[in-house]
């Protein structure tokens, strides 16, 4: 039997997918819900506790007395100002520990992942629990780039990864070689609100996600759901290329169904392209 699982559930749909897997297979599981973050309808039924962000003394304590031994970060969190944060003595501990590398997602996250292993918990990855999340190279559904399609994926992932060595985002926006928009800490939806109406006539844009050069893989990896397919559609866009085994597929039939009816290619790219 595996061993007690533990959620540090964000937003989104994966941590629900987490829960599903569980459930599915008569695992042990304990949802560490924070407060403004976590959806209230994610928990219910469910094993759980909620904690502010900087309460992180409390979190760790939770987590051993539920009896945790495996842990999983999973969804997207909002890191509000430190000023209005409130950390108690181990969030204060930890900041002052991380230094700089608190001012740069990957950085904080590796940071964190360090903090829960020096308490004892194993970090693993969405994919360690959900098989088959990762993405897969070539086309997911019935249509697939075509070269002036291919060319803006190339402009993506060339963008993308100049920006993730900087640690600054994971996702592009590209239209016949002009760049509309890039993701920064607002995330891939309010990128792609930002980029309707930015495109020019003739083939619509390409949404590029790409993990950073330096990217923590158990955490954070770029990602999209159902939900992601009507909101490129709605930005204009014709299509969706994810880095093959380096970003994850939510509902990846649902995803699908979803891009053939809209008429949008979804792509796994290798090696960056």
């Amino acid at each position: 039997m595996p061993p007690k699982l533990g959620i540090v559930a964000g937003r989104g749909e994966l941590p629900a997918r987490l829960l599903q897997a569980c459930r599915a297979t008569g695992r042990e599981v304990f949802v560490l819900a924070i407060k403004h973050e976590t959806d209230e309808g994610l928990v219910e039924g469910v094993s759980h506790e909620w904690v502010g962000l900087g309460a992180v003394g409390k979190g760790m304590k939770l987590l051993h007395e539920a009896g945790v031994e495996e842990l999983v970060l999973a969804g997207p969190v909002t890191l509000p100002p430190i000023a209005s944060l409130r950390p108690d003595a181990r969030m204060a501990k930890f900041l002052a520990k991380a230094g700089k590398a608190a001012l740069g997602d990957d950085g904080l996250l590796s940071a964190v992942i360090r903090e829960f292993e020096t308490e004892g918990f194993r970090v693993v990855g969405a994919d360690a629990i959900l098989a088959d999340i990762l993405a897969t190279p070539g086309p997911f559904g019935a249509i697939a780039p075509d070269e002036a399609a291919l060319s803006d994926i190339a402009r993506g992932v060339a963008v993308a990864r100049a920006l993730g060595a900087l640690d600054v985002g994971q996702a592009v926006v590209v239209q016949q070689g002009i760049v509309l928009g890039v993701e920064a800490a607002e995330g891939t939806d309010a990128l792609l609100r930002r980029c309707k109406g930015l495109g020019q006539d003739g083939p619509g844009g390409v949404l590029v996600k790409v993990k950073k050069p330096m990217q923590e893989r158990r955490v954070d990896l770029p990602a999209i759901g159902p939900r992601t397919v009507p909101a490129a559609a709605d930005a204009g866009l014709r299509g969706i290329a994810l880095e093959a085994g380096g970003a994850l597929v939510i509902d990846r039939k649902l995803v699908i169904e979803a891009a053939d009816a809209a008429g949008l290619f979804i792509v796994g790219i290798e090696g960056g392209q």
